[in-house]
């Protein structure tokens, strides 16, 4: 049997990071782990291939030498996505699909001739064996959980892994807490689950001897969700692994109350974690009790953050606008918080209502639920009738990204936080295109930019304050480059 595994292409989105991989030389910034890890599941004896239309084009050759394609992503690629399965019914191929985007919506893909969903370690099993025995059902769905432990190691070897920014590996899966417009325990449940220190060590072993040295990319959606565990074993191995070995940075996913465990914090730290997105959402407490973001409540959101980056980790942030709560006074407040939180990259979107949702089933029943859920919620969008009024939160929507992303603000604000971050202990090893990258960054910003100015006072105050911080600031201000070309791109930025 031969299987063509297809990624489908991503929107530019902030989180494509399109703009800022330019400037490095790389196509994409994450590998479709879920497709390497469905690879990791095939009988040996397949000959499997994967193509990443993010990195490389799907051609009919590919097409034509394939009896059967897997496809798998998110919702934010279902456009993609269906174009893709268009090809593939042209070509007379079976579809094999699962991953997010079809477990969400299953019912849009009724050209797809299998579709297995939730967790691939319980249903592709079963498919298989129908598959072997010459009866395939139409869908598969799981009734528990998996268990971790029997996840395997990521084919590797089915990637181009220099054409990404970074690798990423999957320790846990699900989140103890309860957001109401999250899908993340739907989909995974309220019980983290956990991989074996042993099991996360063969995965970073398998990227480190593939020649891999920068960052790697823990895509939990809460790494903090067993504290306990990550410090009694999964953090001392990574440090003990560390020992011997250059770059690899890591960065993940967590909740604010990490800013509550010094302990916690220094070991991550120490393991070599420089960075963690935290959902904030918003600094309005009412808007916080509507989404049930317990963990963010009754608590000095600034000060947590203050904490986390003293502690040597980035915070980049994820706010929301678009709660029944939120005023007109809220654009102005999470203006001042993003700020003087000194948080650099914020993620700001509109409220969307992903289905399978509390927040989805509660604007149903209202009536207040429009379209499709689009899954990315910083291009100007939403699926939901907001309670402000539409034109009301679009304008504000736009007033924040207008200023937090203006040159002036933004580097300001990348100021403000070098000077609160304490030095990372790991460091990426330079490489011939991140060196390219400060020249193109100098010509592209420095020379051509409209934020030249901020760009160059970024660069010597770092050089004279925070030395050991120079290649941070280059990448802050990459990165400034990639958030302005998307708000002007969607959010009208300038217009």
């Amino acid at each position: 049997m031969k299987v063509l595994l297809i990624y489908p292409g991503f929107p530019d989105t902030f989180w494509s990071f399109r703009y800022a991989l330019r400037f490095i030389g790389k196509k994409a910034a994450f590998p479709p782990l879920g497709l390497l890890t469905v690879a990791g599941l095939l009988p040996q004896e397949w000959h499997r291939r994967l193509v990443d239309v993010n990195v490389d084009a799907l051609t009919d050759n590919d097409l034509s030498w394939a009896d059967m394609v897997f496809i798998g992503g998110m919702a934010v690629q279902r456009e993609s996505a269906k174009q893709i399965i268009a090809r593939c019914r042209a070509k007379g191929l079976k579809i094999v699909a699962g991953g997010p985007l079809f477990t969400a919506v299953p019912d849009e893909f009724e050209e797809v001739d299998h579709l297995v969903l939730d967790e691939a370690e319980i249903t592709l099993p079963s498919f298989l064996e129908d598959l072997q025995n010459g009866h395939p059902r139409k869908v598969y769905r799981a009734s528990v959980f998996c268990d971790l432990g029997h996840t395997p190691v990521p084919s590797w070897d089915l990637v181009p892994m220099k054409r990404y920014a970074s690798m990423s590996i999957q320790f846990s899966r699900g989140c103890p807490f309860n957001c109401e417009f999250c899908n993340v325990t739907v989909l995974f449940g309220h019980r983290p689950r956990l991989k074996t220190p042993r099991q996360v060590i063969a995965e970073l072993d398998s990227v480190y001897n593939a020649g891999w040295r920068n960052s790697i990319f823990f895509v939990d959606d809460n790494f903090i969700g067993n504290k306990q565990y990550l410090k009694t074993r999964l953090l001392p191995a990574l440090i003990d692994w560390r020992k011997d070995k250059k770059g690899c940075a890591f960065f993940t996913e967590a909740s604010i109350d990490l800013a509550d465990d010094p302990e916690l914090l220094d070991l991550m730290y120490k393991a070599g974690f420089d960075s963690v997105f935290i959902g904030i959402e918003s600094p309005d407490e009412a808007s916080l009790t509507e989404c049930h973001k317990t963990q963010n409540k009754n608590r000095d959101l600034l000060r947590s953050v203050k904490n986390i980056q003293h502690a040597g980790l980035e915070v980049m942030g994820g706010f929301i606008l678009g709660f029944d709560s939120d005023s007109h006074a809220t654009f102005q407040r999470q203006i001042d918080f993003i700020k003087k939180s000194g948080i650099v990259t914020a993620m700001v979107g509109l409220l969307q209502a992903p289905p399978g949702t509390r927040l989805f089933d509660r604007l149903q029943r209202e009536n207040r639920v429009v379209g499709a859920f689009s899954g990315d919620n910083v291009d100007g969008t939403t699926n939901i009738i907001p309670k402000m009024g539409l034109d009301r939160l679009l304008e504000g929507y736009r007033s924040v990204m207008k200023q937090i992303y203006s040159p002036k603000m933004f580097y300001r604000r990348a100021r403000t936080f070098l000077k609160e971050l304490k030095a990372p202990e790991v460091r990426s090893p330079a490489d011939v295109q991140r060196c390219l990258a400060v020249f193109r960054s100098g010509f592209w910003l420095g020379v051509w930019g409209k934020e030249r100015l901020s760009y160059w006072y970024l660069l010597f105050w770092t050089l004279i304050r925070r030395p050991k911080l120079l290649s941070l600031a280059f990448t802050l201000a990459i990165y400034g480059h990639h958030y302005r070309k998307i708000c002007e791109k969607y959010i009208f930025l300038d217009r």
